[in-house]
Formats: C-alpha cells, structure tokens, sequence
C-alpha cells in the first residue's frame, strides 16, 4: 500500500514545492509526497495521509481541527497539533528555567483592556494595582514587550523605562504580553531543529533588513556549537517539536534562548539563503520518510516531549 505525506501550507511556495520534489525525486517505493488536498472532514473517518507537515494551521482554525481529526485517525502529523494548541511563550519559559537552559528574565502582563464578555468582577483574584516596582526591579530595562503567545514580530515594543513602558501597554489592547529583560548580545543565532535529533545552527543579526539577516561573520567556537547544540536538543526534546527553531543570543559567551517557539518557522530559499535552504529540505524530507515507513495506522503516531511523558509517568506510578 502507498503512503502519502502531504503538507499543508499557505502563501510559501518554495519549501513546500521543493519538499514535495525532493521526496518524489528520491523514489523510495510505496512512498510519494504531494499537496494536502481536503474536500471534506468526517468525525473519526482518516485523512489518507500517512504524514502531514503542518505549515499554516496556526493561522486557520479549521485546518486546526482537520489535523486532529486525522492525528487521531492514525496520520503523523508535524508538529503535534494538540501540543502546539497548548503551548506558548511564557509557559516554555517557565519549562526553560525547570531544565537548565538559561532564558531572559521574563513576566506575563494581563492585558490592559478586559477580555470580551468579561467585566471587572471577573478578576477578583487579581491584585490591583499590580506590584509594577516589583516587576521592573526583576526584569530591568531596556527590555522587551510582546504577546506572550505568537510568532513574527508583531506587537513587539522595546521599552527603555517605566513611562515607556506604560505608553505602550495602553496601545496593546486584549493581547496578553510578556515583558522580557533585554539581552544585549555580542552574536545571535537561528537554529533548526528537525526530529528532535538534526540540528542546524545559522548565524543570524535580527537587526539587519530581514533579507539580510543571515549575512553575518560570527565565527563561533566549537565549545559554543557544542552548548548551543545541547541546548536546542534539549529544548525540542521536553516540547517535543519536530520542526522547529531557536534563537540563541549569545551574553559574555552563554547562549540564552530567546525565542523557541517557532514550530511553523521561516524555509523560503529567498531569506535563508541557498545552504540553508537545501539542509532544511533534505533533512525535512528525509525525516518524513523515516516517519511514514515506521508510523502504524491503528496507534498514535505523533510525538510528545518529555515533559508530557514524564508527567503521565509520574500519574501511572501514583494509581
């Protein structure tokens, strides 16, 4: 019987149209690649997809739902749309600090105007004013605002002190926002991460015009790879993404993560550059293969990181 891996996409084409090519090109039997197609979703019934690369359901709810649907119908789907509804900014964080890896200082912020159907009464739990000396004390300034889950960069403020801070926070409406200690770095990097086990560090300057921010001199030592290696493995390995990314700003020689949350990330061959382009869609292909010829349609197929199988470990030894 063949199997399928699709992948679903939005606007990109280059990724999706070279990852596709490269799977077909490499004719391994009984596999072959191509653009999701759907025509409708039933409850329970599968997807006809043995693997699907998630590029877009982050933008499309019911896209969303269709991936869950065919998770649960026996489809590898990359990444675990179940996690990836769960997850966001502040909670990796606060995972972060739980297994060594260092990150900014970072607080979460209710947002300034009250949620839809909501009304002052709903917040009896929250102190008013918040401890603001308290939270500025800890983070510091300069630093960073931004929506606590998300990606890209909008919304994001640089704030240099408490009044800043404040005309800012007015204009952010609903959103939730992180307020993050600045990481004044000397070298940044951009890291992929595919199958929790492949990783590719790419020098990166986010303060460069975006087509150029992968034009930089970081030399780094092996010592540096070395830790910066670790630490995305580790991160995607308690998250338990398969493709993903992590922004390592590099402070008196110790990488901090920065942003690590990025399982749909940036692959346009126009922006990362030939090299790069060609690693991510080798090793993107050559990983769904190694899923499709393992996965089982009669089990889950997706992966969960450590930390969600460590927590159901501990549940099964309590009962």
């Amino acid at each position: 019987m063949t199997k399928k891996i699709g992948i679903l996409f939005g606007k990109e084409r280059s990724f999706p149209e070279a990852f596709i090519q490269r799977i077909n090109d490499k004719k391994i039997k009984g596999i072959v690649a191509e653009v999701v197609k759907i025509d409708k979703v039933a409850q329970g019934e599968p997807s006809g997809y043995t693997v699907i690369i998630d590029r877009i359901s982050q933008d499309v709810p019911f896209y969303r739902a269709f991936l869950k649907n065919a998770a649960i119908s026996g489809t590898a789907v990359i990444n675990n749309p179940f996690w990836w509804s769960a997850d966001e900014k502040f909670f990796n964080n606060a995972l972060a600090t739980k297994i060594g890896v260092p990150v900014p200082k970072t607080v979460i912020l209710p947002s300034r105007e009250l949620p839809d159907d909501t009304s002052s009464e709903s917040f009896s739990n929250l102190a008013y004013p918040l401890d603001w000396n308290g939270i500025f004390e800890y983070v510091g300034f300069p630093a960073y605002m931004k929506p606590f889950a998300g990606g890209g960069w909008k919304h994001v403020y640089k704030l240099n002190s408490m009044e800043e801070f404040f005309e800012r926070h007015a204009e952010t409406g609903q959103l939730v926002m992180l307020l993050q200690e600045e990481i004044i770095f000397e070298e940044y990097y951009r890291c992929y991460c595919i199958g929790r086990k492949h990783v590719r560090i790419m020098p990166y300057e986010p303060r460069n015009p975006h087509h150029l921010r992968y034009v930089t001199d970081h030399r780094p030592s092996k010592e540096l790879l070395s830790t910066m290696e670790e630490i995305v493995l580790k991160i995607n390995q308690y998250l338990g993404y398969d493709f993903n990314t992590v922004e390592l700003a590099v402070r008196d020689g110790i990488p901090y993560a920065i942003d690590f949350c990025n399982p749909a990330p940036d692959a346009d061959v126009k922006s990362v550059g030939q090299e790069n382009f060609e690693w991510v869609v080798e090793t993107a292909a050559t990983y769904a293969i190694e899923i499709a010829q393992h996965a089982n349609p009669t089990t889950d197929n997706l992966s969960w990181g450590e930390y969600i199988k460590k927590s159901v470990k501990q549940q099964s030894l309590k009962t």
